[in-house]
């Protein structure tokens, strides 16, 4: 059973992966900048307090959050407290690697030799794998040094942010929009790169970005 304290810490662990204070992520999601603080952890009788679901909610909607992947921050407080390890350990490779041949079957599973690993909590996909951040395309959301986690399996809705590989070899973050019978339309993270509107025979495959791991 969750406690109030798993909560508050995994809202403090949800700040630090995107390196800003808990004052500065309830200030992005037009939150009181005071709605995480200390002071508001308890009432005024010592009582421990929860945070309510409006203003969790309108976190994970700015930071592009699932409320799974902030479910399994708080499932590894709870598992911190008894000493538990929870996770798996996730292959991972450079992104500027991504777009040669042996890494991925068709669907974009992880494959071949040549990948790292790195240990993600709460992980209960065999199929997720991670890509370390190069460049500026995907700045400021994901930064350079950054390790983007990909879930071919997980569905893809409108507004979630995705990695493309093309059959040409390009390898793409972008933000998936709308897609029908014959091409698939994608923003981008970075405002300074253009939008792509790609035939759908040119897309290799197509899976969600879950979590970034700093």
């Amino acid at each position: 059973m969750l406690t109030h304290q798993d909560i508050w810490i995994a809202l403090d662990r949800l700040a630090d992966k995107f390196s800003i204070s808990p004052s500065a992520m309830a200030r992005q999601a037009g939150l009181d900048p005071t709605t995480f603080n200390k002071s508001k952890r308890s009432g005024t009788d010592g009582k421990a307090r929860w945070p309510s679901t409006e203003s969790l909610s309108k976190v994970l909607n700015t930071l592009g959050i699932s409320f799974a992947d902030f479910a399994a921050l708080a499932a590894q407080s709870q598992a911190n407290r008894f000493g538990v390890e929870m996770g798996a350990n996730v292959p991972v490779i450079n992104m500027s690697e991504a777009g040669r041949d042996g890494f991925f079957d068709d669907a974009g599973n992880p494959i071949g030799e040549g990948w790292d690993e790195i240990r993600i909590p709460g992980v209960r996909d065999d199929h997720i794998f991670a890509l370390q951040v190069s460049g500026a395309s995907m700045a400021p959301v994901f930064r350079e040094g950054d390790r983007i986690i990909v879930s071919p399996a997980a569905g893809i809705r409108r507004g979630d942010r995705v990695l493309i590989k093309t059959r040409s070899g390009e390898v793409l973050t972008k933000v998936f929009n709308t897609m029908n019978a014959s091409r698939v339309h994608l923003l981008s993270i970075n405002p300074e790169y253009p939008e792509r509107n790609l035939p759908l025979k040119d897309v290799q495959w197509m899976a969600r970005i879950v979590w970034v791991s700093q």
